[in-house]
């Protein structure tokens, strides 16, 4: 090399055959291994230096000792190194604490915001990259650990590295600069994979000569550690307040409290909150009762629609299941449900952790109903074309104070003799509140029916046909009305069964014979005359 100072004295550097070639300026260094001479191939070399110093400066000469006779070509070639001073200075904003490396926690769901300084005063016209990089939780941090999340090219282009595309391009991930030497690393909606140590590279590139861009410097500044804690791993549900003996009609109160280290419900995370029932002894967590979803807007399951019943949020994370009165079907074992969901910038919901209580008992008292029933057909006989009359009589024992019967008739049909074996189908009956309900009449015909005393019940099948045989017989049910003017089923029973054949008459059974008598003797008559007739043209003709 032949530095700026001396242009006309030559430094020997390193050489490829002779090891004392270097003057002793960079023996030293060659000896370290900080310069260094590779063959890249029979007619080409590259020489690096590590650490580059401000007196390596200079104007640099590669040559090969010739020992042809006669000059054939260039044995050299010059190039000139500029050593700038190296400006870049990367650090974390804000800084950790003095000392030790930041560490932050953030919940599922959540936005993970990390700043980094970059700046640079060089006096060249530069460039500079700064990327964001993540090394996993415990590994030590090097090129081969360091994972790039995003970055800022020297072309002012923002990429991402491979496991975040993704993310960047539906807009979870995002890159900003803030002022002149400020860069804001965005993650929306973390995730568990985003633990680890985080780290800021900023790299400073120069324009050459020749319009290509080289890099210069490159510094490395550790961010924070950051500790993602996920919703499942969080999660906890618990319902009071303890196993519950109630009576029929009276309110049913039971609390769902969520709790653990949880982000508030807004824009990156909400709950869902739902109570489910079983009963006594069945598998599973059951039917849903009711339940809050993530707006805050309250269902009632299948079953419930007729029901009051709230649910309500009365507490920061306590939410309360009221039935007004309770039933003895509302026996069983409760369970809350609480979901939680996180979002991303501009995504979805999407479940990210659900957690169940244990179960909560709940006892409601019978109301102790029992009910019997006894039909019959009035007259026990009914003929085609007649009225048929079924009378029902219905008893009670137990039960509270305003007990209401309601009552319905039923019919099986008849194929060759044996019943049939699909349902039994509705006739007609009348509700707890007096209020008529007919169904579908076999035979089609007209359909009454009638309370004829307090426990007393009659179904009249008018014009009775063929097609109305069957077997019939009478369902009572018991019901109960609560404060809150709704019913339930108390008891129920069912009668046993009776048999309509509707018979013919005596004037009807002969009818047929008759015609078929008749018929038979009007074509004897009209042989017999026509044979003779024939006989007779016959002996005519011959006379």
């Amino acid at each position: 090399m032949y530095r700026p100072e001396a242009p006309e004295a030559a430094l020997g550097i390193i050489s490829t055959r002779d090891t004392r070639f270097s003057y002793a300026v960079f023996g030293p260094r060659v000896a370290a291994g900080e310069v260094q001479v590779q063959r890249l191939q029979g007619d080409a070399v590259v020489l690096k230096i590590a650490r580059l110093q401000a007196q390596d400066a200079g104007i640099y000469e590669c040559y090969t000792p010739s020992t042809d006779a006669q000059y054939l070509g260039s044995y050299s070639g010059k190039v000139e190194l500029r050593v700038l001073p190296d400006m870049l200075q990367v650090s974390a904003a804000p800084p950790g604490p003095r000392g030790r490396q930041a560490r932050l926690t953030g919940h599922e769901g959540q936005e993970l915001a990390l700043g980094c300084l970059a700046r640079t005063n060089t006096e060249k016209h530069t460039h500079l990259a700064v990327s964001f990089g993540r090394a996993v939780p415990e590994a030590p941090v090097g090129r081969a650990t360091l994972q790039e999340v995003v970055g800022l090219r020297s072309n002012l282009a923002v990429e991402a590295g491979p496991p975040y595309a993704e993310r960047l391009a539906a807009g979870e991930l995002r890159l900003g600069k803030e002022g002149a030497d400020r860069y804001r690393m965005v993650v929306g909606g973390a995730q568990a994979g985003d633990a680890g140590t985080y780290h800021c590279t900023a790299a400073e590139w120069i324009q050459d000569p020749d319009g290509s861009w080289a890099q210069i410097a490159e510094k490395r500044a550790v961010l924070a550690h950051v500790d993602v804690q996920t919703l499942s791993s969080q999660l906890a549900v618990t319902v009071g307040p303890g196993e519950r003996w109630i009576g029929p009609g009276e309110p049913l109160e039971l609390l769902c409290n969520v709790s653990g280290a949880l982000p508030p419900p807004g824009p990156h995370a909400a709950y869902s909150v739902g109570w489910e029932m079983a009963p006594a002894g069945a598998p599973g967590p059951g039917r849903l009762v009711a339940q809050l979803d993530t707006e805050g807007v309250g269902s009632l399951g299948p079953g419930y629609e007729d029901r009051h019943i709230a649910m309500e949020k009365v507490a920061s994370r306590t939410y309360r299941l009221r039935l007004e009165a309770a039933r003895p079907g509302d026996a069983g074992t409760y369970r809350c449900l609480a979901k939680a969901y996180v979002r991303g910038s501009g995504t979805r919901l999407r479940e990210a952790a659900s957690a169940r209580s244990r179960p909560l008992p709940v006892h409601v008292r019978e109301e102790g109903v029992a009910l019997e029933a006894v039909a019959w057909l009035a007259g026990g006989t009914v003929y085609r074309g007649e009225t048929a009359s079924l009378l029902c009589n219905i008893s009670v024992r137990g039960g509270p104070p305003g007990l209401r019967l309601a009552a319905s008739w039923w019919v099986e049909r008849l194929e060759e003799g044996e019943l049939s074996s699909g349902p039994a189908q509705l006739v007609g009956g009348v509700d707890q509140d007096g209020v008529a309900e007919l169904g579908v009449r076999p035979g089609g015909g007209p359909v009454s029916v009638e309370l004829v005393g307090p426990r007393s019940h009659r179904l009249r099948l008018h014009s009775l046909g063929p097609e109305d045989e069957g077997v019939y017989h009478c369902a009572p049910s018991a019901w109960v009305q609560h404060a809150d003017y709704s019913w339930y089923q108390a008891g129920s029973a069912r009668s046993g069964p009776v048999t309509v054949y509707p018979y013919m008459h005596a004037l009807d059974t002969l009818f047929v014979p008759l015609l078929v008598g008749t018929g038979v003797a009007l074509v004897t008559g009209a042989t017999i005359l026509a044979t003779i007739t024939c006989c007779f043209m016959k002996r005519l003709r011959k006379r």
